[in-house]
């Protein structure tokens, strides 16, 4: 099986992530030497309905270090992609230590957790 793809969420724009915590996550993601996706900004991707939302999503799991997983799922929806929920992890920079995050991304094993209690569908193409 596949490793899950990992997404790592720089916040650059919102800055709604803890400093620390976003730039050790990243600084470690960058020594472990697994490959991972750098965005600048999920929010900016979502509302540019960037395909790198649905290329990410294309090819087994994805490992996503961001925010609250509701808001990752309805960015993913509002770019036009649906998160699987089965196969869809959400590390939250915002409440989450950079030990904690890290050792959910680098773990080889998925453990989806987004919300599946209201279901997000792709926004309709204006």
């Amino acid at each position: 099986m596949t490793p899950p793809r990992i997404l790592y969420c720089h916040c650059q724009y919102a800055q709604v992530l803890p400093s620390e915590v976003k730039e050790g996550v990243l600084r470690k993601l960058c020594e472990s030497g697994v490959a991972f996706e750098a965005v600048a900004d999920l929010c900016e991707l979502s509302a540019r309905k960037d395909p790198l939302l649905k290329e990410l999503t294309s090819n087994g799991g994805l490992k996503i270090a961001a925010c609250y997983p509701r808001a990752v799922k309805w960015l993913f929806s509002a770019g036009g992609v649906a998160l699987d929920p089965s196969m869809t992890e959400i590390c939250n920079l915002r409440t989450e230590s950079i030990e904690t995050a890290i050792d959910g991304l680098l773990r080889p094993e998925l453990h989806p957790n987004l919300p599946t209690s209201a279901k997000a569908e792709p926004s309709s193409p204006s």
